[in-house]
């Protein structure tokens, strides 16, 4: 028999995606039917997202919800079959981008816009015809963190609510004046060392709620969880999370490995495979033309492809590349990311400064991150703070070898076992290596990971016993989802019969049978 559980997002791949938080649904929604679990996803009805998804049949009408009333969709993901329900609010929903306008600054009324999202979620926990009622509601960051209270509110005990925070550093803190709006109890905005709601340093915050009222609290790595109780991580929620602590697990993220794959990737030039790595070579070649870099199998070549801010330490980066670039004369970097303007410009000044080694594109398309990942030696990636890091996975399962922070899930999911290869004469029969980590937030901190890295690119056994160890890790969803359904389990009562893990496949759902679009309202109105 399996668990039903409601998974409440403002993203998912393919129906809406801004970040990490659209691509992890996208994949740990479909690990999850293979584990004993029947999810359904509940997330806005955004326009992209009612046009994109099959099978769309109206369930009815939810009103008195903050702001305002909403139409119910239930219908299915347009590439995997997952389940799905869309709440329909124009007025909340319709905007050109998810969460800011074209400046950066976010809509106005993002608090009500995801206030009654939650609001939504506790509702189909309370019971709502038409739809299958959860026994577990799993609400994801900020955005769904109202939505534990709210079950509360309602008295909704019989449900159990789980709540994983993707990155604390994003709160979802709002004025207290909010709360009516919100339709808050004064009790739950009270201040105060006693009081046991939602205040947070004078504004009232969806983190802190979720975190208070959540039966279960994952975050998306196992060191992430131990790092968020400090005054270092914690991002003034430390103290909260302190007090919470018996119920925070830490649960690494998975990849979807049929995306990133190099046995099969259409998206790079020539596959390959931990014992054939020649396709290797010609994607390398392939992103140095795409590039406009010399075409040099013997140049090490790192790439940096993530956002460009100060958390993904942008600044330590130009420092350290301009130094390693007089350093190493053979040594080129490539550079596919955007983020704040200072770091940008300053990429592109390095690019200016070496035409002919650093080649910088400021955007994303997800072509030129694949051809990225199949086509650099390293990715550096440092950090100030990482809850997971997906993007070092997607590089070591193509042999591209990451240097990265010691922090979060980077220390999770990347071995460096402190082989300096400056200090050894021959390469080790084997090493764990699969990474270069470094501590602190410091230039010569990042330089000495880097110099480790391309000076084990110099000895060519021990490089390819290095990409071996990266591609062959496994960072499929089959360990994660196992340890979602033993939580969920547990939390519901059941006595957990553990079932083979089933790698995630892509089982896409005919338009033309039961999934077929059909927009003919239900005649049930689910109204509360």
């Amino acid at each position: 028999m399996s668990t039903p559980v409601l998974i409440v997002a403002s993203e998912a791949l393919p129906l809406a995606k801004t970040g990490g938080l659209g691509d992890m649904l996208s994949a740990f929604a479909p690990a999850l039917q293979g584990a004993g679990v029947e999810p359904t996803i509940l997330m806005p009805g955004y326009p992209g997202a009612m046009a994109q998804a099959t099978g769309l049949k109206r369930v009815g009408t939810l009103s008195d919800l903050p702001g305002g009333d909403c139409v119910l969709w239930r219908g299915y993901m347009p590439d995997t079959g997952v389940r799905v329900l869309l709440l329909q609010n124009d007025a909340l929903y319709d905007r050109p981008r998810l969460y800011q306008a074209a400046d950066g600054r976010e809509w106005d009324d993002n608090a009500l816009r995801f206030g009654t999202l939650a609001a939504a979620a506790a509702r189909i926990a309370q019971g709502v015809p038409g739809v299958k009622r959860p026994a577990i509601v799993h609400a994801h960051d900020w955005h769904a963190g109202l939505t534990p209270l709210y079950m509360k509110l309602l008295g909704v005990t019989d449900v159990k609510s789980v709540f994983t925070i993707h990155n604390l550093a994003f709160q979802g803190n709002y004025p207290l004046s909010l709360g009516a709006e919100l339709g808050l109890p004064d009790w739950v905005l009270e201040a105060g060392p006693d009081a046991g709601g939602i205040e947070f340093y004078g504004q009232l915050s969806f983190m802190k709620a979720a975190i208070r009222f959540a039966d279960a609290i994952t975050t998306v790595s196992e060191t992430y969880a131990r790092e968020i109780m400090t005054p270092r991580f914690g991002h003034l929620m430390e103290g909260v999370l302190q007090e919470n602590a018996h119920k925070v697990v830490g649960i690494i993220n998975g990849i979807d490995g049929d995306v990133w794959d190099p046995r099969t990737d259409a998206m790079i030039s020539r596959t390959y495979r931990p014992g054939e790595m020649r396709g290797k070579n010609a994607c390398k070649r392939a992103l140095q033309q795409l590039f406009g870099l010399p075409a040099d199998p013997f140049a090490p070549l790192i790439a940096l492809g993530s956002r460009l801010t100060w958390q993904k330490m942008a600044d330590l980066a130009v420092h350290t590349l301009a130094s390693l670039l007089d350093t190493y004369p053979r040594l080129q970097v490539v550079v596919l990311g955007q983020g704040e303007a200072d770091a940008e410009q300053a990429m592109l000044r390095l690019a200016h400064a070496h035409p002919d080694r650093v080649a910088v594109h400021i955007g994303y398309d997800e072509k030129r991150a694949h051809m990225l990942h199949a086509g650099a030696d390293m990715l550096l990636h440092g950090s100030r703070f990482e809850p997971c890091g997906l993007t070092p996975m997607y590089a070591m399962r193509y042999g591209t070898v990451p240097i990265a922070s010691r922090v979060g899930g980077l220390a999770d999911s990347i071995v460096d076992d402190g082989l300096d290869p400056r200090n050894v004469g021959m390469p080790p029969a084997h090493t764990p290596l699969t990474g270069f980590l470094f501590d602190g937030e410091s230039v010569a901190a990042m330089r000495v990971a880097c110099e480790r890295a391309i000076d084990a690119f110099m000895r060519p056994v021990l490089w390819r016993m290095i990409q071996r160890n990266a591609m062959e890790r496994d960072f499929s969803w089959d360990g994660p989802v196992a340890r979602f359904a033993d939580l969920f389990a547990t939390l519901v009562g059941m006595e957990h019969v553990r079932l083979k893990p089933a790698r995630m496949s892509r089982v896409r759902r005919s338009r033309s049978s039961g999934a077929a679009n059909d927009r003919k309202p239900a005649t049930v109105s689910a109204t509360a």
